[in-house]
Order: structure tokens, then C-alpha cells, then sequence
């Protein structure tokens, strides 16, 4: 019991400690805070407009704003986590993290924390300042199920940025090439801008293992009056859906870091790379 109570607290630490630098970090550098949010923002307008010169439906004007404060949550994953093993092996780093006495997942899960709080922010300010400027409104059905919907989505889209951190890894210089390749895709397959049910049915069900996919279509149903109008599947199917995604993507996670540990601790390397 001391044992697991030790590895428990450790475990504890090991993610303040690591989310700590991570919102500390955010006041240091304050450009990076405002083209962060001022660059999302524009892409954001720009939909708006697209969508108010062809006279579509008044909802799509919050779904892209929706979508644009997504986007911040899907860049910080990308660029601030499935990247970070690679950067950390790349400026020395990594080995100190492989014989500490504490997990990879504990590290990754600690900036993963750090970087969601600042991300929320930024996410919340995109938000406001749309629905301010274009005259959104919300009608929140079940603040439960949204609540509910936003935590699920967050624990799969970090499980699987913890996954892409070792594969990542793996694919040693191509990560970078990596995280620009996913970045429009997925901007496209999890309709950030418009709603996924645009697609047809075997699309958009393809696109479903993306987890913003269902999290902001369940998201965009509460949170507008005619959003089930909209809507890819119920809100409690994606809700179902998301915590498979929960588990599978941690699961996955553990099983991928554990291995790469294991193959750092035994044989010296950190990619399965063999010459």
C-alpha cells in the first residue's frame, strides 16, 4: 500500500511539476499569446464572411465560430505534444526523462495540462469576441451532456496526442513533416467549419475516430436551438462513441510509451530504427 501510495504521489508531482513551466510560461512571451489568438480569430472571420455572402443558414456562423476555437485545442496537441518527445530528444532532454523514476505518460499528461489551460483561455476569447461581433447566440440544452461532452472529447484528443508522441518519435526527423501533414486534414475530415453530416454517412463515420470529430458536433447540438438539425448521430451516441475513444487512445498511449521506455532502458536507442 506505501508502495502504490508513493508511486501514486509521485505520479502526482510529476504531472505539476511538468504543467507548471507550461503556464508559467504563457505570461513570459506575450506575442506568442496574442498572434495565437489573433491569427485563429482571422481564419474564423474569414468562414464567416464565406458564409454571409452565400446566404447560408444562420447557424453555420456559430458552428465556425465553434470550430475556430477547436482549432487552438487541436494545435496545442499537434505542436505542443505529439511533437514533444522529438523536440525534447532533439535538445537533450529525453534521456534525463527515460531514467528518471517516473513515467512518460506523467510528463506527458503534465504539459498536456499546462498547455489545455492556456489553450482554454485563448479558446474562450476566440469565443466571446465572435459571438460578440457577429450577434451569436447560444441555447444550451443540457449543460451535463456539454459538460460531459467537452471533458470526453479533451481525455481522447490528449490520449491520442500522447499516442502520436511516440510514433512520432519513432519516425525521428519526419515528426515535423508529420504534424504539418495532419494539420489541414483534419481541419477538413473533423468539420471545423461546417457540419460533419455535409459528408456522407461512411465520411463522416471514417472521420469519427478523429475525437473533435463527434465532440464538436455533439458540442454544436447543445449549444444551438435547431444544432440537432445539423447533427451527425444523437448526442448520447457520440457521447458512447467518445469514451471508447477514451480508453482505446490511453490505452494505446500506455502500451506505446511503456514500449519505447522499455526499448530505451534495454538496448540504449529510443527509436525502433535498427541499423
Amino acid at each position: 500500500m506505501a508502495a502504490r501510495k508513493s508511486s501514486t504521489e509521485m505520479f502526482v508531482r510529476t504531472v505539476i511539476a511538468r504543467a507548471y513551466p507550461r503556464v508559467i510560461g504563457q505570461h513570459r512571451e506575450l506575442s506568442w499569446v496574442f498572434f495565437d489568438i489573433f491569427l485563429p480569430l482571422m481564419a474564423t472571420c474569414a468562414y464567416v464572411f464565406v458564409y454571409k455572402a452565400i446566404r447560408a443558414p444562420e447557424e453555420y456562423i456559430g458552428f465556425v465560430i465553434m470550430g475556430g476555437a477547436m482549432t487552438a485545442f487541436w494545435l496545442n496537441v499537434l505542436w505542443s505534444m505529439s511533437s514533444q518527445l522529438y523536440w525534447e530528444k532533439e535538445t537533450g532532454n529525453l534521456g534525463l526523462y527515460v531514467m528518471a523514476p517516473n513515467s512518460l505518460m506523467a510528463i506527458l499528461l503534465g504539459m498536456a495540462l499546462g498547455g489545455m489551460i492556456a489553450t482554454c483561455m485563448r479558446a474562450l476569447v476566440i469565443v466571446v469576441l465572435g459571438s460578440w461581433w457577429f450577434g451569436v447566440t447560444y441555447a444550451i440544452g443540457d449543460f451535463i451532456q456539454l459538460f460531459a461532452t467537452f471533458m470526453l472529447t479533451m481525455t481522447a484528443l490528449y490520449g491520442l496526442g500522447m499516442l502520436f508522441a511516440s510514433l512520432f518519435l519513432m519516425f525521428g526527423r519526419e515528426a515535423w513533416h508529420m504534424s504539418n501533414l495532419l494539420q489541414e486534414p483534419v481541419y477538413l475530415a473533423s468539420g471545423f467549419y461546417f457540419p460533419i453530416r455535409s459528408f456522407n454517412f461512411w465520411i463522416a463515420a471514417s472521420a469519427s475516430i478523429i475525437p473533435l470529430t463527434l465532440g464538436l458536433d455533439a458540442m454544436r447540438q447543445l449549444l444551438f436551438a435547431s444544432g440537432a438539425k445539423f447533427g451527425f448521430l444523437s448526442v448520447r451516441v457520440e457521447i458512447a462513441v467518445l469514451v471508447v475513444l477514451c480508453v482505446v487512445f490511453i490505452g494505446a498511449a500506455k502500451y506505446s510509451l511503456d514500449y519505447m521506455e522499455r526499448l530505451a532502458i534495454r538496448e540504449g536507442r529510443i527509436t525502433d530504427t535498427r541499423k
